[in-house]
């Protein structure tokens, strides 16, 4: 009678919400039995073993484990215990100092559910679809048991509310990243990138963490109606960097810079001496330019226009007009072209004289003949 009193006495002495610990003894399917040093084991159901929804004790713990945990209700000789309590205070405090401090740290997607994806803490954290990236993610379904860096960006207790944010990890190290490579660039390097999105103005090229603007002038040497003519979005193109702003963080890059220009090697492309045909592009009052290739234009000087005197070049030329030019000089290093228009009219005027001429010796030639033949006949 007295060892029944003194195991009541010592049972009694235990209070609801007091800390405890014990060896796990016995996992059945919906609970789990824990030897805490009483005459009766203690009982922890399947819903006080985590703030995760579980199917299966095991899911949870095993035989022989040393758990710390908290009285959740003393009656009928029965102890009910809770895991889940005591983890969640554990996970309270941990995650309040993760919060104040920014600290970055990983945890395993547990569920995808509507609106995100639920994931252990200690508690039940929940990342918002809106935080899991930077951009757009259609189907969540990939998620399900990956790790991802976290961040704690709300916390309230009262609410049992844990907002996490893996977008906002992200988004840190793309910034971080982004300062890294906008302190590299200098002026006049030459880089890899790739293209990212295609403007009415012009391209924006990753190079490798931040964008740089390929504005559509610096596309080509040519004349460029469309960014899109040039350039498709993934392609990859080098670049030279123009102008670096750190402060705005805008980079200005040239495409066209890397590329041949339309005067290099000119003179393997036009001869001397060579007739081409050109577009009459812009008149001046002592000439015309003419293209003669995309990006190089031509002078004829306004005495080369015409064998007959004119005033101005709009007397025989207009804007727009396909013309045939004969090419007097090359000249790479200055980026000049002599053409002219009056030599061809020229050369052309001394062939039809020398082929008139031709034309009149032989046909005097075939009189002479014929005159010959009949005074013969005299003789």
């Amino acid at each position: 009678m007295d060892e029944m009193n003194n195991e009541l006495s010592e049972f009694k002495e235990l209070s609801v919400g007091e800390k405890v610990t014990g060896k796990v003894v016995k996992v059945e399917e919906k609970q789990v039995l824990v030897d805490i040093g009483y005459k009766v084991d203690g009982i922890i159901p399947i819903s006080e073993l985590s703030s995760m929804h579980l199917e299966k004790a095991t899911d949870a713990v095993s035989e022989g484990e040393e758990l710390t945990l908290k009285i959740k209700k003393i009656e009928d000789e029965e102890i009910i215990l809770s895991k889940r309590s005591v983890d969640s205070d554990q996970a309270w405090e941990v995650l309040q100092q993760k919060f104040e401090s920014g600290e970055v740290f990983e945890a395993e997607v547990n569920d995808v559910v509507k609106g995100g994806l639920v994931v252990d803490v200690g508690l039940r954290g929940f990342i918002p679809a809106s935080l899991v990236e930077t951009h757009y993610v259609e189907d969540f379904s990939d998620y399900k048991d990956k790790k991802l860096s976290l961040k704690v960006v709300e916390l309230d207790r009262e609410q049992n509310r844990v907002i996490l944010s893996h977008r906002a990890v992200v988004e840190a190290d793309e910034a971080s990243k982004k300062q890294d490579v906008i302190q590299s660039i200098e002026q006049g390097q030459v880089l890899d990138g790739k293209v990212q999105r295609i403007t009415n103005f012009g391209v924006f090229v990753d190079l490798g963490g931040i964008d740089g603007l390929v504005h559509i002038s610096q596309l080509s040497h040519e004349h460029v109606e469309k960014a899109s003519d040039v350039v498709s979005e993934g392609d990859q193109i080098k670049v030279k960097v123009l102008s670096v702003d750190r402060d705005n963080e805008r980079i200005s890059l040239s495409l066209k810079e890397t590329q041949p220009g339309p005067w290099e090697t000119i003179d393997e492309k036009i001869e001397v001496g060579s007739i081409v045909e050109g577009t009459v592009k812009r008149l001046v009052n002592f000439g015309a330019f003419v293209e003669v290739l995309p990006g190089v234009e031509g002078l004829v000087h306004i005495s080369q226009i015409s064998t007959e005197h004119i005033g101005t070049p709009q007397e025989v030329l207009d804007v727009g007009q396909k013309v045939q030019v004969k090419v007097l000089d090359v000249n790479e290093n200055e980026k000049r072209i002599s053409l002219s228009i009056k030599e061809i009219e020229v050369e052309r005027n001394q062939e039809e004289l020398k082929q008139y001429t031709k034309e009149e010796d032989h046909s005097g030639f075939q009189l002479g003949d014929m005159i010959g033949n009949k005074l013969d006949k005299y003789k």
